[in-house]
């Protein structure tokens, strides 16, 4: 009998545990799918990275809309950003999860757009995301093929972006003037589809401009190492999602790039001299609709001269939204 009720007894207690798990999986992925992928959060970061003597000014960092047309509450709290009267808006991409989402993104970036901006496209701009194995994203980078979905259409987007004063910095060097001081910009098509093209843009940056500024969709080592022998003071870039999925006290599971865990949400130090910033950014895709420990965010980063003391460059402050995502 004793044998026999502690069986019973090991049996009813498994069957708790098991039961427990479940709910606490279920209460997590509610959690992922109807809560934190709304969770509107605006991250803040100083960063030493002007000419000394510069006055400093503020870059609004946007990236990774993966909008579509219904996502309103997204398009109103993206719209709102104005309100922090940035003095630069640098888009890196993916703004697109469908073939209709433009006027979508243009709702959404329209009081941006009256701003000094510049931009480069991602993989979610000229491809429609499709539904994937996400064991995919625990392989090596190598063994992965890329998989594409219908064209999208990107040239409409570039068309209203240029229209209204943004730059396009896909494969060129430019000179923004931003209060009056000079900014040198250039940027690469998306590394992830291995579109870019960094020779075309080789050499040193302008030595004598209060910013070099280098703009890429996915920060791939690579890329990231050629801006920083060619001078330029801070790199943004998004792509990582931050991860979009993060284990309290590890991190990022993954990045989708060659960059590492670390790396994949914020601002770091690449070599002796460059920053680089990396947003987790405002979207999913519309085939893996979660986030966890990873809120979706919008960067203001304050730059001041080098040799200034920065504040705390990981700072985020939540900014929540008045309704959900329809």
């Amino acid at each position: 009998m004793s044998t026999l009720s502690n069986t019973r007894t090991s049996g009813a207690t498994a069957a708790r545990l098991a039961a427990g798990t479940l709910a606490l999986g279920a209460a997590t992925l509610g959690y992922a799918v109807g809560i934190e992928r709304r969770r509107w959060t605006l991250r803040t970061a100083e960063l030493p990275v002007l000419a000394p003597g510069s006055r400093p000014f503020t870059i609004l960092h946007v990236s990774d809309l993966h909008m579509l047309p219904g996502h309103h509450s997204k398009q109103r709290w993206v719209a709102a950003l104005d309100e922090l009267n940035p003095d630069l808006v640098v888009n890196t991409g993916d703004n697109l999860s469908h073939r209709t989402a433009v006027p979508a993104v243009l709702r959404a970036l329209r009081p941006l757009l009256d701003r000094p901006g510049v931009f480069v496209f991602g993989s979610n701009d000229y491809y429609a995301p499709k539904p994937k194995n996400p064991a995919r994203y625990l392989m090596p980078q190598g063994k992965k093929k890329r998989i594409h979905g219908v064209q999208l259409p990107w040239r409409d987007l570039r068309a209203a972006f240029v229209e209204h004063g943004w730059t396009d910095l896909t494969h060129v060097r430019r000179t923004v003037d931003v209060g009056g001081q000079r900014v040198f910009a250039a940027g690469v098509d998306d590394p992830h589809l291995r579109r870019d093209r960094y020779a075309d843009i080789a050499g040193p940056a302008d030595s004598g401009a209060a910013l070099r500024l280098g703009v890429t969709h996915s920060p791939e080592p690579r890329v990231l190492d050629t801006f920083a022998t060619d001078g330029y003071d801070l790199v943004l870039a998004g792509h990582t999602h931050g991860g979009q999925l993060r284990l309290p006290g590890y991190g990022a599971i993954v990045t989708n790039c060659d960059l590492d865990r670390s790396r994949a949400r914020g601002a770091s130090r690449w070599g002796a001299h460059m920053w680089l910033h990396v947003s987790a950014g405002l979207g999913t895709s519309p085939w893996a609709p979660a986030r966890f420990a990873c809120p979706p965010e919008a960067s203001l980063l304050t730059l001041v001269p080098r040799g200034s003391n920065a504040g705390d460059p990981h700072k985020a402050a939540p900014r929540k939204a008045r309704d959900s995502v329809r």
